[in-house]
């Protein structure tokens, strides 16, 4: 089964610049343990030292966060589009 997973301009710094990851996965963790495998820099801004999902790290599926489709436990249909956004803080007080 392919995903597309699409990685933001944040992100790309640790994807060698790549915009998009076609991927074989068939929930969240295998798809973070497929990213963690290509990307190893990516994986401290994927998951937390317990491996759990990154507060502040948003992901959507067909534009829909995930959370409403069953959070981790949500499994990949074919051709499924994956976005990753983390929460980025910043600017002026």
């Amino acid at each position: 089964m392919a995903i597309t997973v699409q990685i933001p301009t944040a992100l790309r710094r640790l994807t060698t610049g790549k915009a998009q990851v076609e991927c074989a996965a068939a929930n969240l963790n295998e798809l973070f343990s497929a990213l963690d495998s290509q990307f190893p820099e990516l994986k401290p801004h994927l998951r937390d030292d317990a491996g759990e999902i990154r507060r502040f790290l948003n992901i959507y599926v067909n534009e829909e966060d995930i959370r409403f489709l069953g959070g981790v436990d949500y499994a990949f249909q074919d051709g499924d589009e994956v976005l990753l956004v983390p929460s980025i803080a910043g600017g002026r007080e």
